[in-house]
Formats: C-alpha cells, sequence, structure tokens
C-alpha cells in the first residue's frame, strides 16, 4: 500500500514539475524574434515526429517569426506522395504556420525516399543557394556582403536523430549552403543566416518523453556560451499541455499524417522525448 502511494504521489508531482520546467524555459531561455525562419527536412512528418516544440514554440504570434518548411521529398516510397504533401500542408497550418504557402515540397529524383540512399551534399547546397540566395554568385563577383530571403535554417544534426542517410544528408548540404555564403569573404566573415540542427540523444533518452528534461537542460546549460544575445547558442523548446503544446504536436501526427500512423508509431508519439523537448545547437562555419 505504501509502494501505491508513493507512486501515486510521484505520478502528480513529477508531471507538476514538468509543466512548471516548461514555464521556466519558455518565459527565460533564449528565443528567435522577428526572424525568417526556414525548416528543412527530408521526409512529410519529420516537422511532426521531431521537430514539434521547435515549430510551435517559433510560430507563436508573439514571437514575431515568419516559419516556413521546405521538405525535399514528397515520401514516395509507398507511391503515397501526392497524400503526403497534403499531410504535410495540414500538419504545418496544425503546428501554427500561417498558410499552406509556407510549405513547400521538392520532388526532384535527385533526393529520393530511401533509407539507403544518401543525398549529394552539392545538390542540397545548390538547391538552398538558389532557393534563398539567389543573388550570391553577383554579390561574389561585387565583393559585397551575401543576403539572404532567411536569417534561419533549422535541420538534423549529423546525427540525424534516426541515423537516417536522408536525415544526415540535409545537415551536411546545410553546412555545404552556408559555407557557400561565406566563401572567398576571408577569415572571420559571418554568415547572413544562422544554421540550428537538432541534437540526436542515445536511445535511452529518445524514449524518455519527458522525464529527459533534467538531462537535455543539464546538457543545454553546460554546453551554451550565453553571451551572444543575437544569436543564441543553443535553444531549448518545452510543449506543455493543452493547446500550442503536447496535445497539439499529438495531434499534427495522428490526425494530419493519418497514413503514417500505423501502431508503433502510437508509441512514438507517446514516449518520444522529440515530441515534448527539442534542444538545438548553432554550428559555426568556418569561411
Amino acid at each position: 500500500m505504501d509502494w501505491l502511494m508513493i507512486l501515486g504521489v510521484l505520478a502528480v508531482i513529477i508531471p507538476s514539475l514538468y509543466l512548471y520546467t516548461v514555464g521556466v524555459v519558455s518565459s527565460r531561455f533564449p528565443n528567435l524574434r522577428n526572424k525568417r525562419i526556414c525548416l528543412l527536412i527530408a521526409h512529410p512528418d519529420d516537422e511532426a515526429m521531431f521537430f514539434a516544440p521547435t515549430v510551435l514554440a517559433l510560430t507563436r504570434p508573439e514571437t514575431g517569426n515568419h516559419v516556413k518548411i521546405l521538405c525535399l521529398s514528397s515520401g514516395d516510397a509507398d507511391g503515397l506522395g501526392d497524400t503526403r504533401k497534403r499531410e504535410l500542408a495540414k500538419s504545418g497550418l496544425i503546428l501554427g504556420l500561417r498558410k499552406e504557402d509556407d510549405v513547400f515540397v521538392v520532388e526532384n529524383p535527385d533526393f529520393p525516399d530511401s533509407m539507403t540512399t544518401t543525398w549529394a551534399t552539392g545538390k542540397i547546397s545548390s538547391l538552398l543557394c538558389s532557393a534563398f540566395a539567389p543573388q550570391l554568385a553577383k554579390s561574389r563577383a561585387s565583393n559585397s556582403a551575401p543576403t539572404s530571403s532567411i536569417d534561419v535554417l533549422i535541420t538534423f544534426d549529423a546525427g540525424g536523430v534516426s541515423s537516417h542517410p536522408n536525415h544526415i544528408s540535409l545537415y551536411h548540404g546545410a553546412r555545404s549552403f552556408i559555407a557557400e555564403l561565406i566563401a572567398g569573404r576571408g577569415a572571420g566573415a559571418k554568415s547572413p543566416v544562422d544554421l540550428y540542427t537538432l541534437t540526436t540523444v542515445p536511445m535511452v533518452r529518445k524514449y524518455s518523453g519527458f522525464l529527459d528534461v533534467v538531462a537535455t537542460l543539464t546538457a543545454w546549460a553546460f554546453g551554451t556560451d550565453m553571451s551572444d544575445k543575437k544569436h543564441p547558442q543553443g535553444l531549448v523548446f518545452m510543449n506543455g499541455a493543452g493547446q500550442g503544446g503536447i496535445f497539439t504536436a499529438w495531434k499534427a501526427m495522428t490526425t494530419a499524417h493519418k497514413s503514417q500512423m500505423e501502431w508503433f508509431r502510437y508509441g512514438w508519439v507517446t514516449l518520444s522525448r522529440y515530441m515534448y523537448m527539442n534542444d538545438l545547437k548553432l554550428v559555426k562555419v568556418k569561411a
């Protein structure tokens, strides 16, 4: 009986502490404001399965951000490309994007939806340059500062969260894009675009749900330089309860991406810490 009482108390206290922490993080931790932001993903549903806390935080009206999603495949491995594109647009709106046109899906044989294919770094970089820095060649020729139509690019890190080669390819392509922006500008050149990547965590932490909050905040506290307020070295976004929080994240996955909701997906949306929290790191790329 004593053990049942202890478990009952813990079942109340632990979620309460988590929700209190969510409030502290959202009000006191660094955030992005008044930025043009692109979330770069590989497949429809990446935005909900992995980046929901980030998108929900950055699309809040009070931040003044304009968030768009660029997806480099329609996820057509099973012939559901058209369906999955519509699902992505629906999910984006649930997560707070302003309009369907803020979601763009690339359909190009260079970027097949495949668990065994690594996408070419140069091709990803070239696509990003043409999409966000079409005047790059002219600015380089005139030796003027590079410009871009976005301020922030967010994508996977070198681990790709799930080791998916398409995810990992985005990291290398995004780094190459930033390098292109500052190429030939000399040492110390600054990119007009900040690149943030989603931290890959070990398997045990990945499936610990909101209990990963201690490990996440500890890693952030000891690994983040707080001196640059305009370009935070690390960002943490956490989902609380209710509208705009974990229930909205679940809704984006379970109601928008219905074609992907096999039985094991319900385990993911319930247990994955990526549904509850994201920690991002600013990637420094040298000229």
